[in-house]
């Protein structure tokens, strides 16, 4: 079985926070943010919720790719910052679009989320389980960042973006779809990027649960990104014995402009190759990816045969590539 991704949308909300708007909040300025993220503004929901903008992209993701809500078998939401603590964002995301024959989960690996999503539909799929499946990445960053960090706020942005995959048997002769894949973590650092969820407080402690915001040892999160995120790339391509002059783009995590010019420096690739729209959005997390493939995709830029890496890291720490023939 081969998966095919036969249709893509995205989401983000309307309001838009530039880094002059930040400005005004904390000590910061455009250049300041520009010159070391590559950020220009992001988009912050002050309404839709993680939910919301999942649904929203999965409509048209399914727009795009011709099919309804029946036909989907299985939806996998790659979040950290679902509505609710239960149930998950993907039964929400089912029970909004009417896909009344799916299974539904969410995958919790932060920004890696749509990767581990991704290949775990296209490992469940190879076992002939399922035929059509929504894979979606979708963050809600600005209710657990802490507007008052200057080192984490200037960052994030709310967005999601989804894939429609398709399973295809051998007898389909096709070779589009998911080629190869890796995914790996390292939970001995996980507090090198974390949120807490809520304080362990109740009526034994006598003190109530409060929430956690995203703290973040910012040389550490780059030091580990420039280093993992090409070795997870050159295993795709060493695993699938293709050559790195074969690929079209680098779909990359959008974390930080900088990290994208270490990891293009290494693997000896042009920036050309290394499409960005941080620019824009942000780091919006788990949905940084789908998003850009959706751009990439309606900007007709990805053309049958086109080989694709999409690689990211998170915390966890986590991290993954995948190799795919458009």
């Amino acid at each position: 079985m081969r998966t095919k991704i036969i249709g893509t949308g995205s989401y983000a909300p309307d309001r838009v926070v530039t880094n002059n708007h930040l400005a005004e909040i904390v000590e910061t300025s455009d250049e300041w943010i520009r010159t070391r993220t590559g950020i220009g503004q992001r988009h912050i929901s002050d309404g839709p919720g993680t939910t919301a903008m999942a649904a929203e992209a999965a409509r048209r993701a399914m727009d795009n790719a011709g099919v309804s809500p029946e036909d989907i078998d299985i939806i996998i939401v790659g979040t950290t910052t679902a509505d609710h603590c239960f149930p998950s964002a993907a039964c929400e995301v089912q029970g909004a679009i009417g896909a009344v024959h799916a299974v539904a989960y969410d995958i919790s690996a932060a920004c890696s989320g749509f990767i581990f999503s991704l290949n775990t539909a296209d490992a469940l799929m190879k076992t002939g389980a399922y035929r059509t499946g929504l894979v979606i990445g979708a963050d809600n960053l600005s209710k657990i960042v802490d507007w008052t960090d200057r080192s984490t706020c200037v960052l994030f942005g709310d967005g999601a973006g989804a894939a429609v995959v398709k399973a295809y048997s051998e007898t389909d002769d096709r070779s589009e779809g998911v080629m190869c894949m890796n995914m790996g973590s390292d939970g001995q650092k996980a507090s090198v990027l974390e949120c807490q969820s809520r304080t362990m407080e109740n009526f034994l402690t006598k003190g109530q649960p409060k929430p956690g915001y995203i703290t973040m040892e910012g040389q550490e999160v780059f030091k580990f990104a420039v280093k993992k995120v090409p070795e997870c790339i050159l295993k795709v391509l060493s695993d699938s014995g293709t050559d790195i002059s074969e690929i079209r783009y680098f779909v990359l995590h959008q974390a930080n402009y900088r990290i994208c010019e270490s990891i293009s420096r290494r693997l000896k690739v042009s920036m050309d190759r290394i499409p960005m729209n941080i620019e824009e959005y942000g780091n919006t997390s788990g949905a940084t990816i789908p998003v850009l493939l959706d751009e990439l995709n309606r900007a007709g830029k990805l053309n049958p045969g086109d080989k694709l890496i999409m690689a990211g890291f998170g915390a966890g720490l986590t991290w993954g590539a995948v190799l795919i023939q458009w």
